[in-house]
């Protein structure tokens, strides 16, 4: 990559940067936001791997109402779907 190329991901990602983190609104910061990249090494330190699959819109919706009311992400809900139908068979 040419040094001018460089310049200009690296401005890319600094506006990014720039324009994700907010200033605090009535003294409370915003959430630390964590870099894809330091998503993924997290992610793969605690052995997830990711699986896309193609699903219902209606399951989907069923997915997201059952983790907004035990208050789970929808990686978990699903995590624990799958394990119980997997035990079950």
């Amino acid at each position: 990559m040419k040094k001018t190329g460089l310049a200009k991901s690296d401005a890319k990602k600094l506006m990014g940067q720039m324009q994700t983190t907010g200033s605090a609104i009535f003294g409370n910061s915003s959430p630390a936001i964590i870099d894809k990249r330091e998503q993924r090494k997290i992610d793969q330190a605690l052995g997830l791997v990711p699986f896309a699959v193609k699903l219902n819109s209606e399951l989907v919706r069923q997915l997201q109402e059952r983790a907004k009311e035990q208050g789970l992400t929808l990686n978990e809900v699903v995590a624990e779907v799958l394990n119980k139908g997997l035990s079950a068979g």
